[in-house]
């Protein structure tokens, strides 16, 4: 994961007035956790014009989507619902031969409400004049529990501890 490319995404999203947050990795590291991740995990607002603005966005800034589909499939609730319930996909993996040490991982579903959660989010440096939405802590941590992962069990503990 290299910085460059998480301005570059941030950034790209920030320029074309995406709704996003950062979960995750990232979010883990924003809350005070900081250890290795490699992806950048994000939640759009799932509304057809938000997400297809996101996703061209990103695509604009040198990424691609990991499977044969379009931006405006993605914003289609009826296709994205089907990816999940047909493919078990939880999240668009997204990939970039410029940015390669940093891929992205979009949430194909919102998983907690998310005009809520945006405005609780804290908004993290990622460089300067450069700030990211992030997820807060209480619904991070709740994230975290229900993946249940053992990775994400250490991030609770470290998160926890750290506060």
């Amino acid at each position: 994961m290299e910085v460059r490319s998480i301005e570059a995404i941030v950034s790209a999203l920030n320029d074309a007035n995406v709704r996003y947050l950062i979960v995750g990795g990232l979010a883990v590291n924003a809350h005070g956790y900081v250890r290795l991740t490699r992806d950048v995990d994000i939640v759009l607002q799932l509304g057809f014009v938000n997400a297809e603005r996101g996703l061209n966005a990103l695509l604009a800034a040198g990424w691609q989507l990991a499977i044969p589909a379009k931006p405006d499939e993605f914003a289609d609730p009826a296709i994205r619902e089907r990816w999940r319930s047909e493919k078990n996909m939880i999240v668009l993996k997204l990939w970039s031969d410029h940015h390669g040490r940093t891929p992205i991982d979009i949430f194909v579903y919102e998983p907690f409400p998310f005009d809520e959660e945006f405005g609780k989010a804290m908004h993290a440096e990622i460089a300067p004049g450069v700030t990211a939405p992030v997820v807060s802590l209480e619904t991070l941590l709740q994230m975290k529990k229900d993946a249940g992962r053992p990775l994400d069990l250490i991030d609770i503990e470290e998160l926890t501890r750290a506060r």
